[in-house]
């Protein structure tokens, strides 16, 4: 087999709820969180699409009446906790209940806050960023984050944003992948027994030993049919033709066990008043409207078993010229003040955000020692030095894929990752922006063969 190896040149390009009361309702599997929390919080990501969320001082430039910058513009500029003023500035807030009353608790003592991860696939990607960043600044603020795997959620599936049912998953598949995305979280997080130190449960622990018929009859007659057809996602679903699942129309009511479970209230205080505190954060889009996380290359992992170091850096890399600032805002712990003079940044230099971008969002999953051999890698495929290509995205093929007319160019960059489409990668060629080792590829159609390899076992497109 051989192996041709893609070069970065070609390609530029919560709801939260809180709950403020106590309860001393507790067992082995409540007792880790119900010690710190003065307010106990659940948090996540909408599913409502918003595409960019003005910072507060933008909020004039806003045409959107139900973004929170535009409606509460007056007391978002009075917040005082370190937790909402960063979510505020760096546009994680969609939609808040009683944000001044939030911002006085959350100033005055420590709150607990919880983010849920289904184990459906062996790592999380980059479309969790988001919730991931939320509890390390919540940690950052002197607050105890809890993050939840699914593992019970797992076994029923989250219909929303699905045109149809999710594949049920075994047993072992749900284990296999709890063990896959559970060991990122300590790359964002410290975990340990202090007082804001994080620590990480399972759902699968309580709604497992659930006996269906005590459940309904002390649970279900909180919730009304009305009001959960009235959610977006379930209105999605049954207007498409794939059926809508008992199974699934029950994943939002796991969901609010959950929150009742991890604050260890009855449900006779959840349903007398207790006072809530809703916060939403926004489903962040690329300027283009894809969602966050994959590519026409495949999904940008974050465990390194999954997607190298360098395929990461060079996500982010190829972030757009809109979207840069609002993700070094989103994604990196850059101050502000910083991301500020990148933003004055016109035409060509805006490529130097791009790279602190991906340097930063690289460093903190990765580590920063993985920089230099990155930028090493990069300089040598701009340079023609053609040294290391050990962390380039590759692909192999055989001889007898070679032969004859061999494998069209377009096909590979398609394969590689660095077209998204076979028109794309012509278009691509004809531009002038593909090279064969250091020699440019002239005829879109052309195909590489093994004469390309000149006795060796690796190209470098």
């Amino acid at each position: 087999m051989s192996a041709i190896v893609a070069s970065c040149v070609l390609r530029a390009t919560g709801t939260a709820a809180f709950l403020a009361q106590s309860s001393s309702r507790a067992n082995a599997i409540r007792q880790p969180w119900r010690m710190a929390p003065v307010v106990a919080t659940r948090l996540s990501s909408t599913t409502t699409k918003v595409a960019n969320d003005s910072p507060v001082t933008d909020a004039e430039n806003s045409d959107d009446d139900s973004s929170i910058y535009t409606r509460e513009a007056e007391s978002l500029e009075k917040l005082e906790s370190k937790f909402l003023q960063t979510m505020r500035d760096r546009g994680f807030l969609h939609q808040c209940s009683n944000i001044e009353e939030l911002d006085k608790k959350m100033k005055d003592g420590t709150i607990s806050a919880y983010l849920g991860f289904d184990a459906t696939a062996d790592s999380l990607h980059v479309g969790s960023l988001l919730q991931i960043m939320i509890l390390r600044h919540l940690q950052n603020s002197g607050h105890k984050p809890i993050v939840l795997i699914g593992g019970g959620t797992s076994k029923v599936g989250d219909p929303t944003g699905k045109d149809e049912s999710r594949k049920l998953l075994t047993e072992e598949d749900i284990q296999n992948n709890t063990a896959g995305i559970s060991k990122v979280f300590e790359k964002f997080l410290a975990f340990g027994e202090g007082s804001t130190d994080a620590i990480m449960v399972n759902n699968d622990d309580w709604l497992s030993s659930l006996k269906y018929l005590e459940f309904l009859r002390e649970y279900g007659t909180q919730f009304t049919i009305n009001r959960m057809l009235s959610f977006e996602s379930v209105k999605q679903r049954l207007n498409r033709e794939a059926p809508f699942s008992f199974l699934e129309f029950n994943y939002m009511i796991l969901q609010a066990y959950d929150f009742l479970e991890l604050l260890g209230q009855s449900s006779e205080d959840a349903a007398e008043g207790a006072q809530l505190f809703a916060l939403t954060a926004p489903l962040i889009t690329k300027s283009d409207g894809t969602k966050m996380g994959k590519t026409a290359g495949g999904a940008i992992w974050l465990n390194a078993d999954k997607l190298s170091e360098y395929d990461y850096w060079q996500f982010w890399r190829n972030t757009s010229d809109e979207d840069v600032i609002r993700f070094l805002k989103l994604f990196t712990e850059l101050p502000l003040d910083e991301i500020a003079k990148l933003e004055g940044l016109e035409g060509q230099e805006i490529n130097q955000a791009k790279i602190v971008l991906a340097d930063e969002a690289t460093a903190m999953l990765h580590g920063r020692e993985c920089l230099g051999q990155i930028h090493e890698t990069v300089q040598n495929m701009f340079k023609g030095a053609g040294q290391s290509t050990d962390s380039l995205p590759r692909i192999f093929v055989s001889a007898a894929d070679l032969e004859g007319d061999g494998k069209r160019f377009a096909d590979l960059f398609l394969d590689l990752g660095l077209a998204s489409s076979k028109k794309e990668a012509r278009r691509l060629i004809a531009g002038g922006g593909a090279k064969l080792g250091e020699t440019k590829i002239e005829d879109e159609t052309g195909s590489l063969t093994k004469d390309d390899f000149s006795g060796g076992d690796e190209v470098v497109l």
